[in-house]
């Protein structure tokens, strides 16, 4: 018959065995530290291009001047200034008196928005190029930040500029009203309600 060498198992330090624990144990620690620590969130830009230049018209307390026209929806409050009110033709710096009108909605986005992500929107008529139009979008928007943050005292991060250029009219291009009515800037207030 064969015969078996059978030996006994050998038994591990018991050191290894605690060193293995306490790893473990390290381990656990920091994933759970981890699941606890508040990580900031990430702030969720809105939809700029889901914005309707046509929203209905609405009423805001703190607009007394009938040059700024306020439209709105449970999304977002736009603040519609002609360019006639801001602007000189076809110039992207502001006129003397676009101080007092962009105070008044300042004071509106304060009161009402004051977490809110505010966009700038650049809007031009037909007459010229799309490329010229879209530039001159542009530096409207910047210049209309640039006042509400310098004399406004709107958090710069929050606000960001848009030019639409000719792209979306309020009005017809066929009539000078049309047109005089797509020359404008559009400041929108998104409420962060999702």
């Amino acid at each position: 018959m064969a015969e078996l060498d059978v030996q006994p198992k050998r038994s591990s330090p018991w050191w290894l065995w605690l060193l293995l624990l306490l790893i473990a144990v390290i381990v656990i620690f920091f994933l759970m530290k981890g699941c606890n620590s508040e990580k900031p969130v990430a702030a969720t830009q809105p939809d700029w291009n889901s914005v309707d230049m046509n929203t209905a018209k609405t009423t805001d307390e703190d607009i007394a001047d009938t040059t700024i026209q306020v439209r709105g929806n449970e999304h977002y409050r736009l603040y519609s200034l002609g360019e006639n009110v801001l602007f000189a033709t076809d110039q992207s710096s502001l006129q003397g008196d676009a101080g007092a009108k962009l105070q008044q909605v300042v004071t509106s986005l304060k009161k009402n928005f004051k977490e809110a992500t505010i966009g700038v929107y650049g809007s031009t008529d037909s007459t010229g190029t799309a490329g010229l139009n879209k530039t001159l979008g542009a530096e409207r928007a910047a210049a209309v930040k640039s006042w509400l943050v310098i004399n406004g005292g709107l958090d710069s991060t929050k606000v960001s500029i848009h030019s639409l250029g000719e792209s979306k009219p309020v009005a017809t291009n066929a009539t000078e009203s049309g047109r005089q009515q797509n020359r404008n800037v559009t400041i929108v207030a998104f409420t962060n309600k999702n």
